[in-house]
């Protein structure tokens, strides 16, 4: 089986989901890249997670009573262990695009059902998505259009709307922005009082009574509109495409710079951005063929390790290579805070920007921090993950030399390719402690030692630190 062949499927795998296993991987290659692209989009053809698993071992996650740590443990239990990898990577992507935070929508079980909404519907009509998006209780109260009366029409969600959802700044005037706050007036959601036992989830509500019936003027366009006219407006912009395109270019392919710079910045792949955008326009807004043509394109096939991964990547994948919760197991609490520490508080971005993405992931305190985390967990030869790689790279004649085992570690690691004077150090380290044999079972665990410390080491370069 080719190399390069491993080194695709496991960028594939990477930008798609949350990585996989070496075994994941050689069968997904014996499927072939096409197919493999073909199930990652259909996800209905796979049975669904059994999230019963996890209740039984930790109810706090289903009745949400645990606060934002109970919401977390439950989502990342689905990045780990679902087999819907790209739906499940598209609920991310969308909660970074529409970012909505547990610190002011407080009650959790809201974004649990925001985010449902996302898997169940983001690879699906980006129009269609929009207008789940306007009637979304969660994301009414994050930008206050329960606020938006005819009386005093409230832009934040209009302005958020244009400037980060759909469009970006510079393609729209401020006049579009009042007219499309009150176009979505009367857009609001039921309150349920919260029970001492459990949390009761908002419902939309439509209220013609504080609805602007009057003419507006968006973007051109002139009448009595409503919400559904100015999703309808939006999503025919030329501006709409190139959009969401940049925006899934850089979740998916490589870093661009922050969406605020993308009005004065050009993308860093014009002709790639070109070619989603027309595949966007030409499908009527569905998202399975962009994602499609993205994954099958030439542009995304070659930008391997060309993204900072985000926090939450670094979590689920670690866990999911390590696999060192094999089922729901009380210290999913504790693991799931670490994307925290590492500067992504899942279900609570710190803006509506969502987060800075890409470089800024990177600053000492976190990258610390993402270090130990992969470090203990791959040192730890006690995990199943850890030991498949430890029976792959042992050699079959008991003896290895420092170079091939430096190359075996990375290779299973990644692939990885390291600049030289990376290389020479693990190398270096690798042949501190002697001759390397697994002869015997004290050798074997003197070995597999090595192998956990030159892993550790692995995950503190630059090179694996992209994704």
């Amino acid at each position: 089986m080719a190399n390069e062949e491993i080194a695709l499927m496991a960028h594939l795998m990477r930008r798609a989901g949350f990585g996989a296993t070496r075994d994941e991987l050689d069968n997904l290659v014996e499927q072939g890249y096409e197919e493999t692209v073909e199930q990652l989009l259909s996800p209905e053809d796979l049975p669904p997670l059994d999230m019963y698993m996890l209740y039984r071992y930790n109810p706090w996650t289903e009745i949400t009573r645990g606060g934002l740590n109970s919401g977390q443990v439950n989502w990342l239990y689905r990045m780990v262990y679902s087999r819907r990898h790209l739906q499940e990577k598209m609920a991310l992507f969308w909660h970074h695009v529409f970012a909505t935070g547990e610190e002011k929508v407080k009650i959790l079980v809201n974004l649990l059902k925001q985010i449902e909404m996302f898997r169940e519907h983001g690879m699906g009509n980006y129009r269609d998505l929009l207008s789940r998006l306007a009637r979304d209780p969660a994301m009414i109260f994050w930008l206050d259009n329960n606020e938006n009366l005819k009386s005093s029409p409230n832009e934040n969600w209009g302005r958020e709307l244009l400037e980060l959802f759909s469009m970006g700044v510079g393609n729209y005037s401020e006049e579009d922005v009042f007219e499309c706050a009150r176009a979505f007036t009367g857009w609001t959601f039921r309150d349920m009082p919260q029970h001492p036992v459990g949390q009761f989830p908002w419902y939309f509500e439509y209220r013609p009574e504080e609805h602007d019936n009057t003419e507006k003027t968006f973007l051109g366009h002139a009448g009595n509109l409503n919400g559904e006219d100015i999703i309808d407006i939006i999503v025919r912009q030329p501006a709409c495409a190139r959009f969401v395109s940049r925006h899934l270019f850089n979740f998916f392919v490589a870093d661009e710079p922050e969406v605020p710079a993308w009005s004065i910045e050009p993308p860093r792949d014009p002709k790639a951005i070109e070619f989603l955008s027309e595949t966007f326009i030409d499908s009527g807004y569905e998202l399975k063929p962009v994602l499609r043509a993205l994954f099958n394109s030439d542009f995304f096939k070659e930008a391997m390790f060309q993204k900072v991964r985000s926090p939450i990547e670094v979590v689920a994948g670690t866990l999911r290579l390590t696999r060192e919760l094999q089922n729901p197991d009380p210290s999913l609490e504790s693991v799931a805070r670490w994307a925290g520490f590492m500067g992504q508080e899942i279900l609570n971005p710190p803006t509506v920007e969502g987060w800075h993405t890409g470089q800024g992931w990177i600053n000492s305190g976190a990258q610390v921090n993402r270090v130990n985390f992969v470090a203990d967990r791959v040192g730890n030869v006690e995990l199943p993950g850890v030991q498949d790689i430890i029976r792959r790279v042992a050699p079959n004649d008991s003896a290895i030399t420092a170079e091939a085992l430096v190359d075996r570690c990375l290779d299973l690691m990644g692939p990885i390719e390291v600049i030289e004077a990376t290389r020479r150090e693990l190398v270096d380290h690798a042949e501190s402690r002697g001759p390397i044999s697994c002869a015997t079972d004290e050798e074997y665990a003197g070995f597999s030692r090595r192998v956990g410390d030159l892993l550790a080491l692995i995950v503190a370069t630059k090179e694996y630190q992209f994704g």
